[in-house]
Formats: structure tokens, C-alpha cells, sequence
């Protein structure tokens, strides 16, 4: 058995970080430490468990066998540690200074940070939220919902947990106004299929709505560029002439200063629904609770706005 007496708890913190980040700057920023700390604390991580954890994998590092082995159980141990200090055991919002860590893409952060920032000043003035993005593979796992108190992303993509629904969108296809394929405001099918696209990834085996979306339609895209989430695709066809698709409350808010056009496709637009997750221990928690009607009161600003502007 080992003697626990002998072992510094703030290890696990560090062991935690490293292996939901794979990088010692990143795990080091995580928790508040410096590059050097991190890695002395990986040096006496490697003598405990005999074994490497971290290897190096051309210009990154790779989890071995046994560290992902570890995963579940580390996140395991710092959910109870959370709940074994948790002493309020009541959570009232007008009081509380507890601060949330939210995950989401980058276009949920667009649209719903200001939204909830205005409820949670409202509502609970004390309170923080934390952000953070999504696993940089794509993939939400229980380990995963265990680091935060909600993770949202876009419905039918097989995140686990508990969930419910926030606000919708609908994609909508963004091209250069001048682009000669464009014909009174649309595109054809046709030209579609010629014009080179930029692609919305969001890890290297995930497919997105829009990749769905062209397949249903018969369209292999020819893809120009790659960007990371659907925030940047406005942006990378400004100006060239791609086409590209993005949420309709993104195309709106850049295609003016763009100089972009909203086009018209014979393709049925697939629809966006965020969904806030969370790790189904965690349904207990008043605070958590409460915070899921936050969010979906900051969801509501999303989608209809705020009755006091009107």
C-alpha cells in the first residue's frame, strides 16, 4: 500500500494537467506553473510510477500505455477531491464567489460570452466563469466532462453526459461579392462543385454538419483551405475566390466589412444546435443546475435579444 503521508497531493493537479494537455507549457499554464516546474514534477511523476508517462513523438509529446491508463482514474480522484471540499452545501447566487469553467468552439464563445457575462452580473455578481475550447481532437469524453462544469457543443456529434439544449443556428455559404460565379445572389450546384472550398475541421477524424451537409447534395468539395472551427471562414475567403461556409450569425456580423456575399444554394442548410453537456455525477449540483438556466437565459439573449434595447 503506499503511504499516502509520503505523497504530495499537488502532483495529481500537475499529473491531471499533463495528460489532458500533452505539453508542459500548456499544463504549466493550466495550473499556474512554470515550464521547469512542470517538468520536475513530470521527473518525480516518472520515478513514482516507474514509467515515462510523456514521450516525445516528433516536435510533441505522446501519452504511453500506462498514462492512458490513467486518465479515468486521475479524473475520477479530482472530481472527489472537489466534492470532499465542497462545503457550502447549499449554493445561494447572490452570495457566491464560485467560479465556472465553460468549454465550447470558438463560434459559441462569439455569440454566447457577452450574453452570459450580462446574466451572470445580473443574476449572481460574484460568481466567475472561466473558458476554455473544445478537446483539440474533437472528441468530448466522460474524463473530459469531469474538468468542467459544462461543455457545449453542437447536437448529434456523440458527446456523452447529461445535456439540454441552448440555441440554434443554420449554415449559410459566404463568398466574395465579386466572385463571377455568383449569379444574381446564387450559386449553382454546378458551381459549387467547381469552386475550390474552405473547410471548417475541428480535430483530424471528426466530420462536421457541413461536411454532411455537401455529402447529402453530391458535393466533394475541393478544398483550399483548412481552418480551425468556423470563426475563421469569413476571413479566409474574403478576398480570394473560395467559397466557404459559416454559421448565419457569423456570415452576418463580418460580410459587410468583408466585402462578402451571403450566396443562395440549391442545398438545404443544415442546422446548428448547441447543447450544453455535463458529467452525469455532477446532476446533484445545485450550482451546476443553476448554471445550465443561466446559460439558457444567455441563450435566449442569443436568439432573440434583449427586450430592453427594443
Amino acid at each position: 500500500m503506499t503511504d499516502l503521508r509520503k505523497l504530495d497531493f499537488n502532483l495529481v493537479v500537475v499529473l491531471d494537467a499533463l495528460l489532458a494537455e500533452r505539453n508542459l507549457t500548456r499544463a504549466g499554464e493550466r495550473v499556474g506553473m512554470t515550464q521547469p516546474a512542470v517538468s520536475g514534477a513530470l521527473t518525480r511523476l516518472r520515478e513514482i510510477f516507474d514509467d515515462p508517462l510523456l514521450e516525445r513523438e516528433g516536435r510533441g509529446f505522446v501519452l504511453t500505455n500506462r498514462a492512458t491508463s490513467l486518465i479515468p482514474i486521475i479524473a475520477e480522484s479530482m472530481s472527489e477531491v472537489a466534492r470532499t471540499f465542497d462545503v457550502l452545501p447549499e449554493f445561494d447566487p447572490a452570495t457566491s464567489s464560485r467560479t465556472f469553467l465553460v468549454a465550447a468552439s470558438d463560434y459559441v464563445l462569439s455569440e454566447l460570452t457577452s450574453p452570459l457575462l450580462h446574466v451572470l452580473q445580473r443574476d449572481a455578481p460574484h460568481t466567475r466563469v472561466a473558458f476554455s475550447g473544445l478537446p483539440v481532437d474533437a472528441v468530448v469524453s466522460p474524463v473530459d466532462l469531469l474538468r468542467t462544469d459544462v461543455t457545449i457543443a453542437g447536437a448529434g456529434r456523440g458527446v456523452p453526459g447529461k445535456r439540454a439544449s441552448l440555441f440554434s443556428d443554420r449554415f449559410v455559404c459566404v463568398v466574395d461579392a465579386s466572385n463571377p460565379a455568383l449569379v444574381d445572389g446564387t450559386l449553382s450546384l454546378t458551381a459549387l462543385s467547381r469552386l475550390r472550398h474552405v473547410r471548417s475541421v475541428f480535430g483530424p477524424h471528426a466530420s462536421t454538419h457541413i461536411d454532411d451537409m455537401l455529402s447529402v447534395a453530391g458535393i466533394v468539395p475541393q478544398v483550399a483551405a483548412t481552418v480551425q472551427g468556423f470563426l475563421p471562414v469569413p476571413f479566409t475567403v474574403a478576398g480570394t475566390p473560395w467559397v466557404g461556409w459559416a454559421p448565419e450569425r457569423t456570415a452576418n456580423r463580418y460580410a459587410a466589412s468583408l466585402g462578402l456575399a451571403i450566396a443562395s444554394t440549391p442545398i438545404a442548410p443544415s442546422v446548428l444546435v448547441e447543447v450544453a453537456h455535463w458529467h452525469p455525477s455532477k446532476s446533484d449540483d445545485a450550482a451546476l443546475q443553476w448554471l445550465v438556466g443561466e446559460l439558457r437565459a444567455a441563450a435566449e439573449l442569443v436568439e432573440f435579444g434583449d427586450d430592453e434595447d427594443d
